[in-house]
């Protein structure tokens, strides 16, 4: 079985999503996702998501307190641009339909979390990502440029490799043309060939005992990556969500959300006694890594 499209997206959280509805205004795009589409890390997500918005925080305050977050490890090009954009970004979700929380008269009602030192993460409740995995779900399902193939595993990156072509690591011209993708409910594999490939495959929780990412959080687009011969980089960068709740049986862990440390909750041993001052001056509100 062979389909044809100009993008391919593999994965169905915020960035396959969003790239897919930038990019259908150009051309047809196609959304592999093993699961349904409104399956995703993102759909989980709990507090918010930050950006400046209003005084008196700053570009220059989201940057340092970035930095400091980050260690010293930052890419201060990145850091630049993700926190400038941030705010145009959010306008795109809000035209995709997401609904954050406002104050009586409009304004944003802006939370606190750790590593920040201002107000500045828009929510929704306590189910942000939820929310705007609705929103965009929404938006992908009612356009017209757009394919959704639902319950299709992605199996490898078509390259020069399947031509017959020798490929190897840090080869320079290694070029993508599409993917293989098994169609779990029929057992059918299909070439699925695209001009751009995006892979939005999420992260590896799973491979964990404990972790609180869902299910589908399998590292597969590593993998894809790696059999491809591409470039792996940085894969010591892994996040672990603080807090959740302690039953080994259950996976994933369930989560208690960040946003309860930004609203005064008090982290405690099993004694009851805090402890986050022993560590960190800013103590139940340090960033996540000092935390964990």
């Amino acid at each position: 079985m062979k389909i044809i499209t100009d993008y391919l997206v593999i994965g169905s959280g915020l960035a396959g999503l969003s790239f897919a509805l930038k990019v259908a205004e150009t051309g047809t795009v196609t959304i592999l996702t093993k699961h349904v589409l409104e399956e995703s890390n993102t759909s989980y997500a709990q507090g918010g998501i930050a950006a400046v918005l209003s005084s008196p925080d700053s570009f220059s305050k989201h940057i340092d307190d970035t930095n400091i977050a980050g260690a010293g490890l930052c890419n201060q090009d990145v850091v630049t641009k993700v926190v400038r954009y941030a705010p145009h970004l959010i306008q795109d979700l809000l035209t995709w339909g997401t609904r954050f929380d406002t104050e009586k008269d409009g304004a944003f009602n802006l939370a606190k979390e750790g590593g920040h030192s201002e107000h500045r993460i828009l929510h929704h409740k306590d189910n942000t990502g939820f929310e705007i995995q609705r929103a965009l779900c929404n938006s992908i399902r009612s356009h017209k440029n757009i394919r959704v193939l639902e319950h299709f595993f992605a199996v490898d990156l078509i390259t020069q490799h399947h031509q017959g072509e020798l490929v190897k690591r840090h080869q320079q011209d290694i070029s993508c043309f599409g993917a293989y993708a098994l169609d779990i409910q029929t057992n059918k594999v299909y070439t699925i060939l695209a001009k751009t490939t995006m892979l939005a495959t999420g992260g590896a929780g799973q491979v964990y005992s404990t972790t609180t990412n869902p299910n589908i959080a399998t590292g597969d687009g590593f993998a894809m990556v790696y059999r491809a011969k591409g470039i792996l980089d940085n894969m010591e960068f892994v996040q672990f969500h603080p807090t959740a709740l302690y039953n080994p049986s259950e996976s994933p862990a369930f989560l208690i959300s960040e946003a309860l440390r930004g609203f005064g909750g008090i982290l405690r041993n099993k004694d009851g006694e805090e402890f986050m001052n022993d560590y960190d001056s800013r103590g139940n509100l340090a960033p996540r890594d000092i935390v964990a």
